[in-house]
């Protein structure tokens, strides 16, 4: 968020974990998304090494993160009609690129 802050970027915080996607919603996301599906899931996480899904299934990832959406890697950001993972920060910057 400082990145953007200091770029002057009008950006929205979604606090997902009180308000979490529904399926839809990641759907959506999911459609827009530039670079690996993988990349948008925490395959690390303990909760996913626990319960592994197929995170290269737009479907699954939709359903998975839906139902645990602490299993989404952060943050996410949509412009533009695109949607990125914002880890490198190089994602973002392309993401902004006037």
């Amino acid at each position: 968020m400082a990145f953007l802050e200091a770029e002057a970027v009008d950006f929205k915080t979604v606090e997902y974990i009180k308000n979490p996607p529904s399926r839809g919603e990641f759907r959506e996301l999911i459609a827009q998304m530039t670079g690996p599906l993988s990349a948008m899931v925490r395959t690390k996480d303990v909760e996913f090494t626990a319960a592994p899904f197929d995170v290269n299934s737009a479907e699954e990832v939709a359903l998975r993160l839906s139902e645990k959406p602490q299993l989404m890697e952060r943050p996410v950001l949509q412009g533009k009609g695109k949607a990125v993972v914002g880890r490198p920060l190089e994602n973002i910057k392309e993401l902004i690129k006037k």
